[in-house]
């Protein structure tokens, strides 16, 4: 799993080390600072999401949309997972071969992060935080992280600050604001995006190397389940769906298909084709000299 026969202990504590000088190791072995800063993110989402993750079709799907990117675009270093939760991108892309540092303000998530998911190196802590010195960075990831954030324009900037020169930003983000639905309001979003308005954003500070919508078999039931009830206002629940049909979390025929549709985006992603359409966009962005 790690290259040059480095041990999980040491590729982190290097890395570490050299981003900031303000985080020390707790008793658990988290890295953490003496603030604490409020986010906009359900205090029971990552606790949720920990019990979906491993067996939904839309977290396994995203890994490896995401792991398929990181490897056409390989940065020159360790990925910072900004916001990362459980865990569960970071341990896909250590799996891939890559060196990645977790970021995740939520005790809870830092927590199954490092316990449960083994992640050799956990910051407890927001990137503003964590205050990482400018230009230390090779590679962040921020994984449907940007729509929680009131100040997206802020958060694309701090980024661009810690990058090295021509480091690169890897992101998801859900997609097309006319798919908003109480869903989005639980789970304490700002925004969803189309492509023009997220190349928009990053256009300051980085130059987009590449750009996808995916989940593109999800778009319409997404719109008929959730959008479509929310604009009617027919129930406050609009939209809201159990974990099990959500995310297929019980194996059952409609997620066996859902998959092995997505597979196919999967397939274009790798060859490098990029689609028009879909739920969710997947980007990489290099920062500009």
């Amino acid at each position: 799993m790690f290259r040059d026969g480095l041990t999980p202990s040491r590729i982190p504590l290097m890395a570490v080390t050299d981003l900031s000088s303000r985080l020390a190791l707790d008793e658990r072995g988290i890295w953490r600072v003496r603030e604490t800063e409020e986010i906009s993110y359900p205090d029971t989402g990552n606790a949720a999401c920990f019990q979906l993750e491993d067996n939904s079709f839309w977290f396994r799907h995203r890994n490896s949309c995401i792991v398929a990117l990181v490897k056409r675009f390989r940065p020159e270093g360790a990925i910072v997972d900004v916001g990362g939760g459980n865990g569960f991108v970071a341990q896909a892309l250590i799996s891939a071969g890559f060196d990645c540092i977790l970021l995740e303000p939520g005790p809870t998530g830092a927590l199954n992060a490092k316990i449960h998911r083994e992640i050799p190196d956990v910051i407890c802590s927001t990137i503003q935080g964590a205050r990482f010195e400018s230009s230390s960075v090779a590679a962040v990831g921020l994984f449907d992280v940007l729509e929680h954030l009131e100040d997206d324009h802020g958060m694309v900037a701090d980024l661009a600050r810690v990058l090295k020169t021509k480091g690169l930003f890897f992101g998801t983000v859900p997609a097309y604001q006319w798919l908003w639905s109480t869903a989005d309001e639980f789970a304490k979003h700002h925004r969803r995006y189309a492509r023009e308005s997220l190349l928009s954003l990053l256009a300051r500070d980085y130059d987009v190397l590449y750009s996808t919508y995916i989940f593109r078999a999800l778009t319409l039931p997404i719109y008929i389940v959730r959008a479509l009830p929310f604009r009617l206002g027919l129930t406050k629940k609009a939209g809201l769906m159990t974990s099990e049909t959500e995310h297929g979390t019980d194996r059952g025929w409609a997620a066996r298909m859902v998959s092995r549709v997505l597979a196919g985006e999967l397939e274009r992603l790798e060859r490098g084709l990029s689609q028009n359409w879909g739920a969710s966009l997947l980007f990489v962005a290099r920062k500009k000299l």
